[in-house]
């Protein structure tokens, strides 16, 4: 992760920690691979171990005789500067050099291929929430194809339970160029290119919010493309997804902002559900209010920046694909009252 991905997340972070039950933050408040809390992160730092040993030894024994040679053989006041007896068509040494890096490669080439086809090719059990991931620049859009539910930059999933496991398995897709989803506490990445699908699956063991990001370049903003991952109890993914599915509910006193809304462009990239609103190209915007950030991470949820990404959202994310919407006052105004009524 860039030092300002890190800058902005730890920001927004902060917001959120005053805004969520401490029970419900993640085990780690910094995105890494040496705090695993999902089956396919364990077996990438298990290897990563088993790796580090390997090479750790090398590195050891390669030093040791590097340092040794250099201190038995360094140049004394008394040499004669005659060179000391070469050895010539030794085979043992040969075989020595040529077999053990052989095996030490063919170790590592094994231990990795067996961790890669036990991730890739792990069974998806009935009980397997199912989710379509889609790459944007520079946002993530959710899907629960199965639950009806489409939201944006904040993925919500059920905490799997070890002697039941849950997991997630989900479809990555790109809608533009490429990307990778990276949450360091749940897998490795994967990469989300155009015309092309690739898959992966998580089955986190401890509920709480977990960061990533964008692993792949993407853009002048692929270090603001945050990764939040939230992981709830069953009860709680169950009450969130009755939720999502629901169709936007505003009350009579934002009527007026719901009406500016469906007369502009917010409608051609903006989707709401239960109104004339259905674009694709931006997130969809019917339960809003439900999300803690916006701009995926880039800003805390509020009325206040929400006024900011409406009328300059190069002031939030410099070089995003979200217009500047020429509004009025007035208009502003009830624009966001109406989109501060959408939870």
């Amino acid at each position: 992760m860039t030092l300002a991905a890190i800058t902005v997340w730890s920001a927004a972070h902060a917001s959120m920690m005053g805004a969520r039950p401490a029970a419900l933050v993640g085990p780690s408040s910094v995105p890494s691979i040496f705090s695993p809390s999902s089956t396919p992160a364990d077996s990438v730092y298990t290897l990563s171990l088993f790796i580090l040993a390997i090479t750790g030894t090398i590195f050891v024994v390669v030093a040791a005789l590097l340092t040794y040679a250099i201190f038995k053989f360094r140049r004394r006041a008394d040499d004669d500067g005659r060179e000391p007896p070469q050895v010539y068509g030794s085979n043992q040494v040969e075989l020595a050099w040529t077999v053990t890096p052989v095996l030490i490669v063919l170790i590592l080439f094994f231990a990795a291929a067996r961790v890669i086809n036990a991730i890739q090719q792990a069974p998806q059990p009935p009980s397997a929430v199912e989710v379509t991931v889609v790459g944007h620049q520079f946002w993530w859009e959710y899907r629960y194809p199965k639950l009806g539910v489409v939201t944006a930059n904040e993925l919500h999933v059920p905490v799997s339970d070890r002697s039941n496991p849950t997991p997630t398995f989900m479809t990555l897709l790109s809608a533009d160029t490429d990307h990778s989803f990276w949450v360091p506490q749940l897998a490795g990445k994967t990469d989300l290119i155009p015309n092309r699908t690739n898959h992966m699956w998580i089955d986190p063991h401890e509920p709480g919010m977990y960061v990533g990001q964008c692993a792949q370049y993407c853009g002048v903003q692929h270090a603001k493309m945050l990764l939040r991952v939230y992981v709830d109890t069953r009860e709680q993914f169950n009450k969130w997804i009755a939720e999502q599915a629901k169709p936007a509910q505003t009350a009579e006193s934002v009527a007026e902002g719901k009406r500016i809304f469906e007369t502009t462009a917010c409608i051609n990239c903006h989707a709401i559900s239960g109104t004339v609103a259905n674009g694709k190209f931006g997130p969809d915007l019917t339960h809003l209010m439900s999300r803690e950030t916006l701009a995926a991470g880039a800003a805390p949820n509020n009325s206040q920046q929400l006024r900011l990404w409406i009328t300059n959202p190069d002031a939030i994310k410099p070089g995003s694909l979200m217009p500047a919407m020429q509004l009025s006052d007035r208009d502003l105004d009830a624009v966001v009252a109406y989109l501060g009524s959408l939870r």
